[in-house]
């Protein structure tokens, strides 16, 4: 039993180490508490990998089991092959917002983002021979529960400096262990001489050799994953606005008794804390009541300006929404209102020059 259930923990928790599931996690816990994002994950995932679970058990069933061991070998081999494929450079469209709650929100895009993917498959697979199969389950949705709390906390801790290309190695190389000991073990004994083992271990070799070549050639011409890039972009905007944002205020000598977030920089400066320490983050709906105060405007500027660098080019990532929040915060200050939603740069430009010219050249010619 225990050794079902740490196999299925490993495989789901190694596989799914800098895949989009953590890219998920990490935009969710911008928008929401990360008790409720890991709720929604695991209600998520529970229903996902349950019917994976019911589904590999339905199918040892029909099949016979030395047939089924080796359908699963070959499995294991191919998601080896999967973990290795290169990052497309497509975003990720399961993160749409949503008019339910957070929890349903988050537990219908991890549901749906994971049907037909290498993790579901993993699940149908392992369970096809498990003497468990709610140990499987647990063990799966552990994995998945474990990554994606993994997802909030390192991108914002670690920036780019996730290890992903060894994550990947280390990933492919469990699967490709199970796989091939799975198909020594079972598959029957004239298949294993000489002439079927080596065309075997070529052509394998050669995909995998195709796939790391695909990936050093991307990292050598400066292409980043999904992960990396979200992670760098966030680490390095919420260390520089936390510097920024300190220098806005002016101090209780200037404004009477700090207000905390009924103060609009209070508000923003929680808004920060919430991007950079998301597992103890709380959901900041309300705030910045109070406008009326000093506060050094070119401090403003020059943090709205690192903002909107980071918002240009996409400003319809949902990993952003937290930035919006600060984005808005910081017209009001400087502008005496905010713009509202950002749905495209020029748009933006030219509502920012018809409230204030000199704000926005000051902004386009410093991200320029």
């Amino acid at each position: 039993m225990v050794q079902e259930l740490l196999k299925a923990f490993l495989l789901i928790f190694i596989a799914e180490m800098g895949d989009k599931t953590q890219i998920l996690a990490m935009a969710f816990a911008t928008k929401y508490p990360a008790k409720k994002v890991l709720a929604g994950i695991f209600a998520g995932c529970l229903i996902n990998h349950g019917l994976a679970v019911l589904l590999g058990s339905y199918i040892s069933k029909l099949i016979p089991l030395n047939t089924v061991q080796i359908i699963a070998g070959f499995a294991f081999v191919g998601f080896a092959l999967w973990t290795l494929k290169p990052e497309s450079d497509e975003d990720e469209d399961e993160n749409k917002k949503s008019k339910f709650g957070p929890v349903i929100t988050v537990a219908a895009a991890f549901f749906i983002g994971e049907l037909g993917d290498k993790t579901q498959l993993t699940a149908i697979t392992l369970a096809t021979d498990a003497v468990y199969p709610l140990v499987i389950l647990a063990g799966t949705v552990s994995g998945m529960l474990v990554t994606g709390g993994m997802g909030i906390i390192v991108g914002k801790k670690l920036g780019d400096k996730i290890p992903e290309f060894a994550i990947k190695i280390i990933a492919a190389s469990v699967f490709m262990l199970f796989g091939v000991t799975k198909l020594y073990n079972t598959m029957p004994e004239e298949y294993l001489g000489t002439k079927y083992i080596l065309p075997f271990a070529v052509v394998i070799s050669a995909v995998v050799f195709w796939l790391i070549r695909g990936t050093i050639i991307r990292r050598r011409e400066g292409k980043e994953s999904p992960l990396i890039k979200t992670s760098r972009e966030l680490y390095n905007y919420y260390h520089q606005a936390r510097k920024k944002v300190e220098d806005i205020c002016l101090g209780e000598g200037k404004c009477g008794n700090c207000q905390g977030k009924n103060c609009i920089i209070g508000y923003t400066k929680l808004l920060i804390e919430n991007g950079l320490e998301s597992m103890d983050s709380v959901e900041l709906d309300e705030g910045g009541k109070n406008f009326n105060k000093d506060y050094d405007k070119d401090s403003v500027l020059e943090t709205l300006r690192i903002t909107l660098a980071i918002l240009k080019n996409d400003p319809n990532n949902d990993n952003y929404s937290n930035l919006h929040r600060i984005r808005k915060n910081l017209e009001i200050i400087l502008l005496g209102k905010s713009l509202g939603s950002m749905n495209n740069w020029q748009d933006y430009v030219n509502k920012l020059g018809a409230i204030n010219r000199d704000v926005a050249d000051k902004l386009v010619n410093g991200i320029k």
